[in-house]
């Protein structure tokens, strides 16, 4: 049988540096908002300690929020991508404006459930009724970002999915910048605003969120690159059927992207049975963690960004190429992240604290966090070549079974049956992660062996 994947080396080098063009500024921008939440950290801390334990409470139940919409709304860039490469640029404009109408609808279900629904998640899972009000305040304020996150998202989708990713760096960097000052005025009571503390931060958040909303939208209306998709030159009605595709590809990416940030919530909240030491260490890892995690999710975007374009092309080795090379890149880079935590676990959490306990408890996590770092790209990367196909539904399901299934319950069997700790949580985590890893990547290998892949299906009225 003829190997999947032959070598040809001006293609494969052609490949991996177009993956790298593209995912640059996508991994820039997923760090800056990872530097946005660090602000709001920063800005808390400097406060005092009680805000800061209301904003980071706050910022949990809103990360849940955020993730949702993001899997939803990361059916767009492979229906875009796919549309662009089969050259069909005018359909691109508008399934945008169906995205829009999905973006609105999203939006206010997020500000509800988010206004509503997170104070009464903040009871629900025994915080400390003196963080109630704060955290309280704090999701009021930030759930009139809703509507924008989903917009951003559905402008973000568009551009990258026509490969144009420095936008999203650009926007990324904004928001960075401009929620410093608009935090600490808000936060702080600054030039005769009263001072709002925790509430300050969500309500500097939601705005900075519409601000880059705004940006972004007036950067597609303005820049010629995008006048060709005529993005905005009529006044679309919703149509059930794009929105029912897009819904289609992305309802089961919401639901696995959920189930993830599910499990690190939920593993910490068991974590946190465990006492003040070992929450703070285990914060540390999942930090380091975080933001290592943001070059192999850089790289799976622009994976399903180049996946897509192939598959609109119907071109099959295209699409083997950029699967396989990107999550290569992917492995590549995950091992120079589990290098340096291997090799400097105490310097990296003495970054952090001064406290030796938690350096020496937190240097443990982080040499499994290191271990960690390898399923964790290869299923993201898998799962990125897998939107590229519009492949969501059995992936949804790997998620489900690897993390609940598998990673959770192993977790909590080898941390508390065990009495290994938070460390019994860690292995529990990467078991999870490595049976996603195992069945996210031969899902993309059987389906790139045989060739079949639905294309971007033509927009119908309906």
């Amino acid at each position: 049988m003829a190997p999947i994947l032959a070598f040809d080396t001006p293609r494969l080098q052609s490949e991996l540096r177009d993956t790298v063009r593209l995912a640059g500024p996508l991994i820039a921008g997923q760090l800056s908002g990872v530097g946005m939440t660090f602000v709001d950290a920063m800005l808390a801390g400097h406060l005092n300690a009680h805000t800061l334990g209301a904003v980071a409470v706050g910022a949990s139940i809103w990360a849940l929020a955020f993730v949702a919409a993001l899997g939803v709304m990361m059916a767009l860039p492979p229906s875009v991508a796919q549309l662009s490469g089969a050259g069909r640029q005018a359909e691109i404009g508008p399934l945008f404006r169906q995205a829009l109408w999905l973006a609105a609808a999203l939006g206010v279900v997020l500000f509800l459930a988010v206004r509503h629904g997170g104070p009464a998640l903040v009871t629900l899972i025994g915080v400390d009724p003196a963080l109630h009000a704060d955290t309280t305040g704090f999701l009021r304020a930030i759930a009139w970002g809703a509507p924008a996150l989903t917009g951003y998202f559905a402008v973000r989708g568009v551009s990258e999915g026509n490969g144009l990713t420095w936008p999203t760096m650009y926007f990324g960097l904004l928001g960075l910048v401009v929620l410093v000052p608009i935090g600490w005025i808000l936060m702080y009571g600054k030039f005769g605003l009263p001072a709002m503390g925790a509430a300050g931060t969500g309500a500097a958040t939601a705005i900075v969120i519409w601000l880059q909303f705004a940006a972004y939208l007036g950067w597609l209306a303005w820049r010629a690159e995008y006048r060709p998709l005529a993005l905005f030159t009529q006044w679309d009605r919703p149509r059930w059927q794009p929105v029912a595709e897009l819904l289609r590809i992305g309802l089961p990416m919401g639901i696995a992207v959920f189930m993830e940030a599910s499990l690190f919530v939920a593993a910490a909240l068991a974590i946190g049975r465990l006492g003040e030491t070992t929450v703070a260490s285990h914060q540390i890892a999942l930090n380091v963690s975080s933001i290592a995690f943001m070059v192999p999710l850089g790289l799976a975007l622009a994976i399903t960004v180049r996946v897509g374009h192939a598959v609109g092309r119907n071109d099959v080795r295209g699409v083997r190429y950029a699967g396989f090379c990107g999550i290569a890149l992917a492995f590549a880079t995950q091992l120079a992240g589990t290098t340096v935590m291997l090799l400097f676990p105490g310097t990296i959490a003495s970054l952090y604290t001064k406290d030796l306990g938690v350096i020496a408890l937190a240097s443990e996590l982080l040499v499994l966090a290191g271990l960690f770092q390898f399923p964790d790209g290869i299923q993201v990367a898998s799962n990125g070549a897998l939107r590229g196909l519009k492949d969501t539904r059995i992936p949804m399901l790997v998620t489900v079974l690897a993390y609940w299934g598998i990673g959770m319950p192993v977790g909590v069997w080898l941390a508390f049956g065990r009495g290994m700790g938070a460390r019994g949580i860690w292995m529990g985590l990467i078991a999870g992660l490595s049976v996603a890893a195992l069945l996210l990547f031969w899902r993309f290998y059987s389906r790139a062996r045989r060739g079949r892949w639905q294309a971007a299906p033509a927009l119908r009225d309906s």
